[in-house]
């Protein structure tokens, strides 16, 4: 046995994020995805959606002479990508060389009853030319890595086949025709790519290639197609074993199943198809199929955010996770979607899967891998809210029968607690980068009290019904107090006469004075550029205040705000108007296009032109709203597919950034296709989807006022309005000890039970005058007193 040499190859890479299609079969048994980018095979899953196990795998051409053509797909040929009809990911791939001497053809499948996938193989030589030869590279990454990786020569029931290994998984490559020469080697010194490059043929050939970062590859016959095949398993043999039933089964046969299963499946969707004109496209169709690819039948109702690693060529095993990882946010967006495209039975999957990993306390990781471990170790408090708000509308869209509610009330009571216990201010912003207040997520905090609150009066808890209104209630009523400002230099050069803040620091624990002023650490800016004072960031969050119905499209503070956050966060590009998160992003690739390498420049969300089509809706502007919607469909890749981000300054060819056009950010994104598939219910409907109900009757037609303001030790309140009880909010039993009038009469009021995870007491305090002050301090039932007093100044 010959041993590579080079070991152990150079340090390991992922490859573009700028997927051109991604599929599964949607079949248990096929445990493995697909992506594709620049007419070839890049990442490969599995047993999950989680477990990338390829970088890539792509052909190569030579003439078989040294220092003759070398053509390597990916980068030497036009590609082009087709679907076989809308919303079946099933694509043909044809990769033409720039000189015209030949066509590659391929059609690619995952067999839905083995873990492989396929690939039908032609290559179609040009007039006049003869003699070319054929080669398959493929660069394992097992398992969510590129380094200690083996990979060695091998047979199978008397069958050739090329082998790799790492964490616990393998993966076969095996050939319908068989091989003519195959190799392994370290890449970077003695893989395939090396060899064919110096030789224009296999002139070196090693049988294993250990613990590194390895590849395989392989001479396929140029003259016939041919059908190769990926499959996997724990072991070589079932690896092995799974390329070879595939094989036998053959292509036709596992691209019929494939496909019907996904036409059984699109056509119990609603027919929300726009009519798509001289686009290639059924965007909406793309969309849901996208939705589903992102599953896996492991973990039912667990998704990811992306098949892809943003900015994957820079990136190396340090980023294991990329973005096939979860979150709860992005889940919940995910499963609305389904919901809106009448997918009512994914979506149930989601809430069953959203209640098997919540945390013990109540809340849900910051995001996790699919079994629920965690990946990174923020708090984000929209993502507790979020599960809320989707029970409730599951159980609007049906999806969720009444008798099933009761099931679901330890979920939706632990997730209200931990709010009420930690809330409002979050430990990290829905873009996971600062503490504070934010508008984003006081939204979605108010909004989730209030349905746990419908919920638990359904149920018959009305003392905690009661208590979550009265928390909604008192939030919301000092929205403005924490993120509005008014007068400041911002304001006057735009002639506003305020704004809300993209976010607010969370300052000393008193929820009074909110430091708006003081400045805010900017994530991933250049550390000259990272402070920015808080009342000079704004970002289309505001919205949300709009989109979770608690404050009115046509409210002066949004429409102020609205012309703040398009001075500083719009972006004109040739397909429409798209926004910045916020002014002053550094997540996106630098000036002159290299990668985000932890700073640059954040660029412009298609999501986020989404998210302002459904504000357009709220304020009555319908055909705003959708031409919107064909800004979105605008910012998609050819293959139909949303980024993240877009490129959105001058065209850089040579790191192929163009204007208007998907950058170097995950794509698909599966929240953007979510926010584009709520769009064309809400565009159908002519009311926004998921907004909640509760909110709106409360606050916009009711407009109700707050009864009390709530106080915690680590949240604690100075100042309250005339007129107001206050609630005492602790984590013990205790009683509160109390006085309107500097301790001359003196109230003592038990803090009871909550149901919630803490003990509260209400005091009487609405009949104290403006100017006098509420002291308190309180006893612990073993007699120890806390030691100190505090006390709220009442304002008039």
């Amino acid at each position: 046995m010959k041993d590579a040499p080079g070991h152990p190859g150079i340090q390991p890479r992922w490859t573009s994020s700028a997927k051109d299609g991604v599929g599964t079969a949607l079949d248990a048994r096929s445990e493995v995805w697909f992506t594709l980018s620049h007419g070839i095979l890049n990442e490969l899953y599995y047993p999950r959606v989680d477990q990338a196990c390829t970088r890539d795998c792509g052909l190569i051409v030579t003439d078989g002479v040294a220092g003759g053509l070398f053509a390597e797909e990916k980068r030497d040929t036009q590609n082009e990508v087709h679907r076989a009809a809308d919303g079946v990911p099933l694509h043909t791939l044809v990769n033409r060389c720039r000189a015209g001497r030949f066509a590659i053809h391929k059609q690619i499948v995952s067999d839905p009853l083995h873990s492989t996938v396929l690939q039908r193989i032609s290559l179609r030589l040009g007039s006049g030319v003869s003699g070319l030869r054929l080669f398959v590279l493929l660069a394992p990454h097992l398992v969510n890595g590129g380094a200690d990786n083996s990979a060695w020569l091998g047979t199978y029931k008397g069958a050739d086949m090329l082998f790799a290994s790492g964490d616990g998984t393998t993966l076969a490559l095996a050939c319908d025709g068989g091989f003519k020469v195959r190799s392994v080697g370290f890449v970077g010194v003695s893989d395939g790519w090396q060899i064919l490059r110096r030789h224009g043929h296999l002139a070196e050939v090693y049988d294993r290639a250990a613990d590194g970062n390895v590849a395989l590859v392989a001479e396929i016959d140029a003259d016939r197609p041919t059908l190769l095949a990926i499959g996997f398993g724990r072991k070589p043999e079932e690896a092995a074993f799974q390329a070879a039933s595939s094989l036998a089964r053959g292509y036709d046969r596992a691209e019929a199943e494939y496909a019907a299963a996904w036409r059984r499946w699109q056509s119990g969707l609603e027919p929300l198809d726009p009519l798509h004109g001289a686009t290639p496209h059924n965007f909406y169709r793309i969309s849901t199929a996208v939705l589903r690819s992102h599953e896996s039948p492991r973990f039912p109702g667990g998704t990811i955010a992306s098949l892809s690693i943003p900015w994957g060529t820079s990136k190396g095993d340090d980023d294991m996770g990329g973005y096939h990882l979860v979150w709860a946010r992005d889940l919940v967006e995910t499963a609305g979607a389904l919901l809106a495209c009448g997918a009512v039975a994914d979506a149930r999957r989601t809430l069953e899967y959203l209640r098997a990993v919540q945390e013990p306390d109540g809340h849900w990781l910051q995001n996790c891998w699919l079994d629920g471990t965690a990946y990174w170790h923020g708090l984000q408090m929209d993502e507790t809210a979020y599960p809320i708000l989707l029970l409730d509308l599951a159980f609007r869209s049906g999806a969720v029968p009444e008798h099933d509610l009761a099931g679901y009330w330890p979920m939706v009571r632990a997730a209200a607690g931990f709010i009420v216990r930690n809330g409002p201010a979050t430990e990290q912003d829905r873009w996971e980068e600062n503490a504070g207040y934010t508008p984003a997520t006081l939204a979605v905090e108010i909004a989730g009290l209030l349905v746990a609150a419908e919920l638990a009066q359904r149920l018959g808890e009305t003392r905690i019904a009661g208590f979550l209104r009265d928390t909604a209630d008192a939030w919301n009523a000092d929205i403005d107090a924490w993120i509005h400002v008014c007068g400041t230099d911002l304001a006057d050069e735009l002639g506003v006469s305020g704004y809300y803040l993209r976010i607010a620091p969370e300052g000393d624990r008193d929820l009074s004075r909110v430091p708006r002023h003081a400045r805010v650490t900017v994530r991933n800016r250049p550390g000259n550029e990272t402070s920015i004072a808080a009342e000079a960031l704004v970002g289309i969050d505001a919205l949300a205040l709009v989109r979770f119905g608690l404050r009115a499209a046509n409210d002066p503070r949004i429409l102020d705000t609205l012309k703040v956050v398009d001075h500083l966060t719009r972006v004109d590009l040739p397909q429409g108007p798209v926004w910045h998160r916020y002014n002053g992003d550094g997540y996106g690739e630098h000036d002159d296009g290299r990668p985000f390498d932890g700073v640059g420049q954040g660029r412009a969300w298609p999501l986020l032109t989404g998210e302002r089509a459904h504000y357009a809706i709220l304020a009555g502007d319908l055909a705003g709203a959708a031409r919107l919607r064909g800004t979105m469909e605008g910012c998609a890749s050819h293959g139909g597919l949303l980024p993240e981000q877009v490129w959105d300054a001058d065209d850089i060819p040579r790191r192929g950034l163009f204007r208007g056009r998907p950058n170097g950010s995950a794509m698909p994104l599966v929240w953007a296709h979510a926010e584009y598939i709520k769009l064309l219910r809400s565009l159908r409907d002519e009311a926004v989807f998921d907004l909640p109900p509760q909110t709106v009757l409360r606050y916009l037609v009711e407009k109700q006022a707050p009864r009390l303001r709530d106080w915690r030790e680590a949240w604690r309140r100075t100042r309250m309005p005339v007129g107001q009880n206050v609630r005492i909010e602790l984590c013990e039993a205790a009683t509160i000890h109390w006085s309107t009038d500097d301790w001359r009469h003196v109230t003592d009021t038990p803090a009871e039970d909550t149901g919630l995870g803490m003990f509260a007491a209400e005091l009487t305090t609405a009949r104290a005058s403006a100017g006098s002050r509420v002291v308190f301090t309180w006893r612990r039932p073993d007699g120890t007193w806390r030691g100190q007093d505090f006390a709220i100044e009442v304002q008039g």
